[in-house]
């Protein structure tokens, strides 16, 4: 497992057995539930055994979460940090069965908890008395395994203990510096001398620990209280075995011995900060939580897509800070607004006026130190009351209430308690706060391809009813008959507006503003825009069939009082046409065949041009969706085979829906590029200048703000 540099393996605490490094290795190891679980080559090879039920139970999680776990040979059974210490423990060595018997082994199930094993089998676990957030720390009341109880064990262990036998208990404390240094009265030096805490030690630690905590590391202080120190009635106080009293305070310890028993001062938790009183400081471990490497790339993506994060941790200030500015929550310092960030440590925020509080909340990404669980309920209902849309992420039992109250509540899939997992909305698989990020932009890209799919289909139903509406009241006859609406309703319309739900992403989708909340899918502009290009479908739609009469030599007040034809006016020599011949069978069907195909066409070219709703094809071209290209493709093959059937020999296809062969060109459908182009020119001219075309957005932007982001941003 390595060592710690500077300090002699082993060496260390056999020849300083009282010193700090001495204490600090066993309030790593006795002030701790966590074990670090080694599996063997062929455990890791046939996975058919594993060494802990804790780690049983964490490969569940990891599979129903969807995620391949392969088993290592080294795996933490309990909390991250508190598997840190254990592997802080074995790096320092000290006395155990593998080392004392000269076993040469290197099988992980041997080293991996060896040393720490050994100072849990040497000493008994009295009482533990568990964290609270205003104590900041949490400590447990052990001693020393009698004589006779050691009589199975190695010649150095027992001697070991031996020495200690007619010791009481002592306490090992671990909690946070700021907090717990304020309850040391002592120092215990690395040769075991102990000092009174002046004032100068106090600084000097309080500096060292600010040191650490910008590098950024989690500092933890390590403190003991020997037996004098300790109330009378617990320097040699022991639990009852098997004692299942109501006032236990921890349950049952790795011994199998319930631990505090009815002890009216381990009984009450108020009692907890005068026991950890008048304590000798030992030593603080800076501890390693790295950052995710995607993750400060997905905070600047937040940043563009007008997302805020905030940032809610129980690490200290100057820790929390500099995790933030790692990755990108805060600016780096130095930088314009980097000596003045936004971070703030446990009830600073809200002592401040309820007003000062929502201008804080109302712009910038904010860190929230020290917090207590209530807390983030509150930042919750402050957003919303904001209008911002607040989506929560969260692990434990007390993240519930605030992700069942936020818009989304987002828990981990892989370390989350399943209350958590019950009050949430959704679940990260890999508790990735990256994946957070490529969601959002997934519903984006979802929101925008219904926005396409939605819009293609309006336009082109306006484009068939301006048609219809402009020949009704010109007079003319109907351009296009119930089958032929049908033709293009089911089989041209249908194909590509379902194709047009598989479009990629803009790529500028994470660079835009988010949405109002309250934005209908077809907003202004968009109706707008989608009525012009229809009414355009419309008059070209027209336009074609009357091309047809007037190049036949039939006038426009002719065309449009066509029921009067041979009363009123009667068709000139020279088309050689009867009325009959003009407006029944045939002659009818070649200009409504033309009308038709003219609208096929140019719903055929939109919806090539509809693979984003505001980008250009330049941009954005159709052979980004090879669906769309397909469900183009296809209803426009059956078009030319129903237009051509006559050629290919089937001459009642065409019939049966109305149509004959013609010839026909593409003026009318080209241009439809050019307007469409057009209209999204305007658009995006508008977001250029961060105005609205038309109209100005009707409520303010709410903007999407992640908060608890800690158990999703590190590994």
């Amino acid at each position: 497992v390595g060592a710690v540099e500077g300090i002699n393996k082993d060496e260390e605490i056999a020849n300083v057995p009282h010193g700090a490094v001495a204490d600090i290795a066993a309030v790593s190891a006795l002030c701790n539930d966590a074990r670090i679980v080694g599996n063997d080559p062929e455990v890791i090879a046939t996975e058919e055994e594993v060494v802990a039920d804790q780690v049983k139970e964490m490969k569940k999680k990891r599979k129903n979460a969807a995620i391949g776990v392969s088993v290592k040979a080294y795996e933490r059974a309990g909390e991250p940090t508190e598997a840190a210490l254990c592997i802080l423990a074995e790096k320092l060595g000290g006395t155990s069965a593998y080392s004392a018997s000269g076993d040469v082994t290197t099988l992980p199930s041997v080293l991996a908890s060896a040393y720490v094993d050994s100072w849990r089998r040497n000493f008994q676990r009295s009482a533990t008395l568990e964290f609270s957030r205003d104590r900041k720390s949490m400590s447990v009341l052990c001693r020393p395994f009698s004589l006779q109880q050691t009589s199975h064990l190695s010649e150095i262990e027992s001697v070991t203990r031996g020495g200690e036998k007619d010791r009481g208990n002592r306490l090992y404390v671990k909690g946070a510096p700021n907090l717990l240094i304020q309850r040391c009265t002592h120092v215990k030096f690395r040769d075991g001398t102990v000092r009174e805490l002046t004032g100068e030690l106090r600084r000097e630690i309080e500096a060292k620990t600010t040191e650490l905590a910008t590098r950024p590391l989690r500092c933890l202080a390590l403190a003991v209280k020997e037996t004098d120190g300790l109330d009378q009635s617990l320097k040699y106080y022991a639990p009852v075995e098997g004692s299942i009293s109501g006032d236990t305070v921890a349950g049952n310890n790795a011994n199998g011995v319930s631990a505090g028993g009815a002890h009216p001062l381990l009984s009450d938790p108020k009692n907890y900060a005068n026991i950890e009183s008048g304590l000798t400081w030992v030593g603080m471990v800076g501890i390693k939580d790295p950052a995710r490497p995607e993750v400060a790339q997905s905070i600047n993506v937040c940043t563009k897509a007008g997302i805020r994060v905030m940032m809610i941790t129980g690490d200290a200030r100057d820790t929390a800070v500099a995790i933030a500015r790692d990755v990108n929550i805060l600016p780096p310092k130095g930088t314009p607004g980097g000596d003045n960030v936004k971070a703030f440590e446990g009830r600073e925020f809200f002592v401040k006026p309820e007003s000062e509080q929502l201008e804080l909340l109302k712009s910038g990404n904010i860190v929230f130190c020290r917090a207590e669980p209530s807390d983030k309920q509150k930042l919750v209902k402050m957003l919303q009351g904001l209008h911002e849309i607040p989506a929560m992420t969260g692990d434990g039992v007390n993240d519930a209430p605030a992700l069942q109250q936020a818009a989304i509540g987002i828990a981990m899939g892989i370390t989350g308690t399943e209350v958590s997992k019950e009050a949430a909305d959704m679940i990260l698989s890999d508790d990735n706060f990256a994946t957070i990020v490529d969601a959002v932009e997934e519903g984006r890209c979802i929101y925008a391809n219904m926005q396409a799919f939605i819009c293609f289909l309006i336009s082109c139903n306006i484009g068939e009813i301006c048609a219809i509406l402009i020949a009704t009241i010109a007079g003319f006859p109907e351009p296009l008959t119930a089958m032929h609406l049908l033709w293009v309703n089911l089989v041209t319309d249908g194909p590509p507006a379902t194709a047009l739900g598989f479009n990629p992403p803009d790529p500028d989708v994470m660079s835009q503003r988010p949405r109002p909340s309250d934005e209908p899918i077809m907003t202004r502009w968009l109706l707008t825009r989608y009525c012009l290009t229809g009414l355009y479908v419309g008059i070209a739609t027209v336009g074609v069939f009357v091309g047809h009469y007037m190049g036949i030599g039939v006038t426009l007040s002719e065309l449009s009082s066509w029921g009067k034809c041979g009363e009123l006016w009667t068709p000139a020599l020279d088309t050689m046409c009867s009325c009959d011949d003009l407006f029944q069978g045939a002659g009818r069907m070649l200009p409504q065949t033309l009308s038709l195909t003219t609208l096929v066409c140019m719903e055929m070219f939109k919806a090539l041009s509809a693979v984003s709703v505001n980008s250009s094809l330049i941009t954005v071209g159709p052979q980004k969706n090879p669906w769309l290209l397909l469900g183009v493709a296809v209803p426009f093959l059956l078009h030319i085979i129903v237009l051509y059937s006559g050629a290919l020999g089937v001459p009642a296809l065409g019939d049966s829906f109305g149509m004959v062969s013609a010839y026909f060109c593409f003026c009318f459908q080209a241009s439809l590029f050019v307007l469409v182009l057009s209209m999204k020119s305007v658009k995006l001219v508008s977001v250029v200048f961060n105005t609205e075309p038309l109209t100005h957005l009707f409520s303010p932007l709410p903007q999407f703000v992640y908060s608890d982001v800690g158990s999703s941003v590190t590994r």
